[in-house]
């Protein structure tokens, strides 16, 4: 199944994606889609019904981010080999892990905001996971049994806060509009392998970003066995997978974000994100 959130911030509706593209809506059977409607036999009933039952979605509607109410967005530093080598860091011998504040997700097609004082903000697609039901120490043979879906995140960077200021990645990775998701969320059933998806991502049209999941140091199913040793990992957590080469931060010079620019982006099977970078104000 392709799950989707649409309405206005605040107020979206759940609703999934039919076999010919279309967005049908699920309000009669969930209330939205997160923590209580991630089991996977609440998903099962949801994979029973047949779309040309449920009503259209209005036309044109808003998308909003793939997974209501998140309390745990869990993201993965230098992930990718061919990634690490463009930044000249050394192959991590464990995942790198940090947060990323759950008040930064908005839509997959919501503008992102400069931040106040920001020179340095940067672009990243990644690949997403979101648990389906609570996992602590689970084996990596048997952890993606706890994955409900995957979606694209768009982990927006502000480098210098990450990097400059001290402290951890944090800083950088959690100001508002950094955590666009969606704009659906995947079921395992409909993605062959989760390994082999191409990537992507341009501003203003021009490919920065071209990478694969292929070239993972770890993989998702080592990561929510890792993660899981730390922390109890709880339905609707989302945990960001790293990112592939291009970013603007390893460009000789140096390419950061500025108003105006327009960034799009996509995963093979999961769809594609648009936002607007507009100049914080106030």
């Amino acid at each position: 199944m392709k799950l989707v959130r649409y309405g206005e911030p605040g107020a979206e509706k759940p609703g999934l994606i039919d076999a010919e593209g279309a967005m049908r809506d699920l309000s009669a059977h969930i209330d939205d889609i997160g923590r209580k409607t991630l089991d996977p036999a609440v998903l099962a009933k949801i994979a029973a019904l047949d779309p040309a039952s449920l009503p259209m979605a209005p036309a044109g509607v808003r998308i909003g981010p793939c997974v209501a109410d998140v309390r745990n967005f869990v993201a993965v530093g230098l992930n990718f080999a061919d990634h690490a080598a463009e930044t000249g860091a050394p192959i991590p011998a464990e995942p790198i892990l940090f947060n990323k504040a759950p008040s930064c997700i908005v839509g997959p097609n919501d503008d992102v905001i400069i931040p106040k004082g920001s020179q340095k903000t940067d672009w990243e697609i990644e690949l997403a996971m979101v648990i389906g039901k609570r996992a602590s120490y689970v084996a990596a043979n048997d952890a993606l049994a706890y994955v409900a879906g995957f979606c694209i995140c768009h982990d927006v960077s502000e480098r210098e806060f990450q990097m400059e200021r001290g402290g951890t990645w944090s800083k950088g990775k959690g100001c508002p509009t950094f955590g666009p998701l969606g704009p659906w969320l995947v079921t395992p059933d409909e993605i062959a392998d989760v390994q082999d998806l191409g990537m992507w991502l341009d501003v203003n049209g021009e490919r920065m970003q071209t990478g694969s999941t292929k070239t993972m140091i770890f993989d998702c199913a080592q990561l929510v066995s890792y993660i899981s040793h730390f922390m109890i990992l709880e339905p609707g957590d989302v945990i960001t997978t790293g990112t592939p080469p291009g970013v603007g931060t390893a460009m000789k010079p140096p390419r950061y974000l500025k108003a105006g620019d327009v960034v799009t982006m996509g995963i093979d099977g999961l769809g594609e994100q648009r936002q607007d970078v507009k100049a914080h104000q106030g």
